[in-house]
């Protein structure tokens, strides 16, 4: 007889997708702790968080990093 620990499953892997040029997309919902130990939550099904810092609403991207010319 199996005992308790061995019937639960692992719960499943978050996905997150790394975009060259934007930020990172995640499937949520997620939290996010920021790095002055506050945590933000989502609840959708997917978040584009800001790796660029320009974003007025991070840790959510705004497409800021859109505005940054390319040389």
């Amino acid at each position: 007889m199996p005992n308790e620990s061995e019937e639960r499953t692992a719960p499943a892997p978050c996905r997150v997708t790394v975009t060259k040029e934007g930020p990172m997309l995640v499937e949520g919902p997620v939290e996010v702790v920021l790095d002055d130990g506050t945590t933000v939550r989502s609840d959708r099904f997917a978040v584009a968080l800001c790796t660029c810092r320009r974003s007025r609403t991070y840790p959510w991207c705004d497409t800021s990093h859109r505005r940054r010319g390319r040389r």
